[in-house]
């Protein structure tokens, strides 16, 4: 049995044991070590999560990358392929084309409806008949692509007499419902159009946006004439990829 000095009880040393100038490592010292190495391993597991996570973002953003750059190039072929068809037309429908939102505004809306009513004119059912069958086959090399169109109304801020504010946007909000879905039903009546029926049923949709889109002029007053419109507006299913990528990710 060994003594606090280190002694055995025959007074020999015990095997093993140095005084602190000895230099042996105790127990405290190879408990330390051991924390050590444990600490590490998990700072190598730590990285190595870390490496993952940061290549699994990676190829995320790399993937939403490659989907923006495919909205480009289909954004603008769509665009191009508009204007290559009707570019002609524009003037005496009175109608433009934008480029940024995929939009065809025919902009003399007092030529397409009566002041206050919904009832397409018959000239403009004349454009329409001639527009929307060629505007559908433009559309359908791109239908994987598109996510909706929209046939849009739109008014100008006033409403008649009246100074009311509310008053006016609600009767706009309307009358812009009634004119868009006017548009709709006319177009979806045209003979040319009915191998499309089953994707527009799907896919088009009627929007009265009343008075909340106005055009202005450059000087910063409101153009009457152009904010009375209806538009066609081609949406495409990029955002909606996107936000696949982002919830599978996450």
């Amino acid at each position: 049995m060994r003594s606090r000095s280190g002694f055995s009880r025959s007074g020999k040393l015990a095997a093993g044991w140095r005084g602190p100038a000895g230099g042996a490592r105790n127990d405290s010292d190879a408990s330390w070590i051991s924390v050590s190495d444990l600490m590490a391993g998990l700072m190598m597991v730590f990285l190595c999560i870390a490496v993952a996570m940061m290549r699994s973002v990676m190829i995320e953003r790399e993937k939403i990358r490659t989907i923006a750059m495919s909205y480009k190039e289909n954004q603008l072929a769509i665009y191009e392929s508009l204007q290559r068809e009707f570019a002609p037309d524009l003037t005496r429908w009175g109608a433009t084309i934008d480029r940024d939102t995929l939009t065809v505004a025919f902009n003399n809306s007092d030529a397409m409806f009566d002041t206050g009513e919904a009832a397409l004119s018959d000239s403009y059912q004349v454009v329409f008949e001639e527009f929307f069958p060629r505007y559908m086959n433009v559309l359908a090399p791109f239908k994987g692509s598109v996510e909706a169109v929209r046939i849009e109304g739109h008014t100008s801020t006033g409403w008649g007499q009246t100074s009311d504010r509310n008053d006016s946007y609600f009767n706009n909000l309307r009358l812009s419902q009634d004119r868009a879905r006017s548009v709709l039903r006319y177009v979806y009546t045209l003979d040319e159009v009915t191998t499309h029926h089953a994707w527009m049923m799907q896919n088009v949709a009627a929007v009265g946006y009343s008075s909340s889109r106005p055009i202005y002029n450059a000087d910063g007053s409101e153009n009457i004439e152009q904010s009375k419109r209806v538009a066609f507006r081609v949406i495409t299913n990029s955002e909606t990829k996107i936000h696949s990528i982002l919830e599978e990710s996450f």
